[in-house]
């Protein structure tokens, strides 16, 4: 009997580890408390909005839902933002990016990343440092039945104007980071298996991929990969 030949292994996709398992539980539990908030919080910015309270089981229950969703979504922020902030930090190379940036929205240009993440990414991430604690403090007071009414009427109209101007500022900038991570074909396959291609890596991200590597961007793959 002849032996039939067995077909030869397929060659093992060239990935790249980019998040770890931690790092994707934390985004995507900001994500989902993100969601939450911002739907129990449309119901009470404007009335055209109200009928939003109704996901929540009525406006009653959303009121008193809202804050604590809050207070959780400033804590899983915190947990996730701190293990990226030396990735985060700004480099004399990302003014380049900045200068740039229109043309890489507009998908007219790529542009040099020397690190993890571009200079958008950063921004958005120094930015969000910023404005999540703020709204955090102006949700405090602004939480009736239980900080409140112990702080002067003035002071809580101001906090409470202050605080859905800074909801619409993170609402816009989630926005774009969705889009942006929409549009980069690769970026999703990330925060989902935590892995990105070795030619997703080298395209984007050249430096970091040569970093953790150990291997040049212009170089072509290793053998088997």
């Amino acid at each position: 009997m002849t032996a039939v030949p067995r077909p030869a292994p397929a060659a093992e996709e060239d990935v790249v580890p980019r998040y770890s398992t931690a790092a994707r539980l934390s985004h995507w539990a900001v994500a989902v408390a993100y969601i939450a908030l911002f739907f129990s919080g449309l119901a009470l910015f404007h009335p055209f909005f109200f009928w939003t309270s109704s996901l929540f089981g009525g406006a009653a229950f959303m009121r008193l839902l809202h804050p604590y969703l809050g207070s959780a979504f400033f804590v899983f922020f915190l947990v996730y933002a701190l293990r990226l902030r030396e990735d985060n930090r700004l480099l004399p190379s990302d003014r380049q990016w900045l200068r740039g940036m229109t043309g890489y929205m507009t998908r007219k240009a790529e542009l040099p990343v020397e690190g993890k993440y571009n200079a958008g990414q950063k921004m958005m991430y120094w930015s969000m440092l910023t404005i999540i604690p703020l709204l955090f403090l102006t949700g405090m007071a602004i939480w009736r039945p239980y900080f409140a009414p112990s702080l002067p009427l003035v002071f809580r109209r101001v906090a409470g104007l202050c605080h859905a101007t800074l909801a619409f500022i993170m609402f816009v900038g989630i926005g774009v980071h969705v889009y942006a991570a929409y549009w980069t074909k690769g970026t999703m396959r990330a925060m989902t298996r935590g892995t990105v291609t070795g030619a997703w890596a080298r395209f984007h991200h050249p430096v970091w991929y040569a970093r953790v590597t150990g291997r040049r961007a212009d170089a072509p793959p290793a053998e088997g990969r």
